[in-house]
């Protein structure tokens, strides 16, 4: 004589399988988050969050700064304002001058 699974059984199986489905579902979404993160990335990297026309890396006293061109703009990675800030006036004010029009 079969044996019927009591309620408590199922319950913690079909429970079971739901989780399964989750994790499998969140991973997909994962994996096409990170394609289209990565995409978006290829999309824009190193252009101009302002006017989107291409950045140029220059080198200044070590601390490597993106410049547009085409509109003037000036962007600093992370750490590189902290870089810039802790460099003596004299060599803040040469900074400025070098990125003047």
């Amino acid at each position: 004589m079969p044996l019927k699974p009591s309620e408590s059984e199922e319950e913690y199986f079909i429970r079971a399988e739901m989780e399964k489905k989750k994790k499998i579902m969140e991973e997909q979404q994962e994996k096409l988050a990170e394609g289209e993160k990565g995409r978006l990335k290829e999309l824009h990297y190193m252009r101009c969050p302002k006017c989107g026309m291409e950045l140029t890396e220059i080198d200044y006293r070590d601390i490597k700064i993106d410049k547009c061109f085409s509109c003037e703009g000036v962007w600093l990675d992370a750490g590189e304002l902290e870089a810039v800030s802790k460099l003596e006036k004299s060599m803040i004010d040469k900074f400025f001058i070098v990125f003047k029009k």
